[in-house]
């Protein structure tokens, strides 16, 4: 099965950020290090759509099209659909999920 990833706004936009801080906060070949893991992350995912696990946040709230698969320190949770991937968030895994979701959620509302 052929699939296509696409990465939404809102993970482009977490990349940039991620990015931002590891090279701030570490230097640019901390970053390099994580980006890999990142993009081989999403080459498994391409491979075994279904082989990440429902995060238990997205669970309880019975939205269990969602998936999830750590990179390194970073969850990348997407959705699949038919032969597309939808790359939603990209994250610290130490990161409150919660927090993160209502944030997303005004920032929609508020544009």
């Amino acid at each position: 099965m052929s699939v296509q990833i696409v990465f939404l706004k809102s993970a482009e936009h977490d990349l940039k950020e991620l990015k931002i801080y590891m090279v701030k906060n570490f230097d640019k070949d901390t970053w390099q290090a994580s980006y890999t893991k990142i993009k081989d992350a999403v080459n498994i995912i391409r491979t075994f759509p279904l082989g990440g696990n429902v995060p238990e946040e997205l669970e309880r709230l019975n939205l269990t099209q969602y998936r999830q698969v750590i990179a390194g320190m970073n969850r990348i949770i997407y959705e699949v659909r038919q032969e597309i991937i939808y790359i939603h968030i990209v994250c610290d895994t130490r990161k409150d999920m919660k927090s993160l979701l209502t944030r997303r959620l005004l920032r929609i509302v508020s544009t």
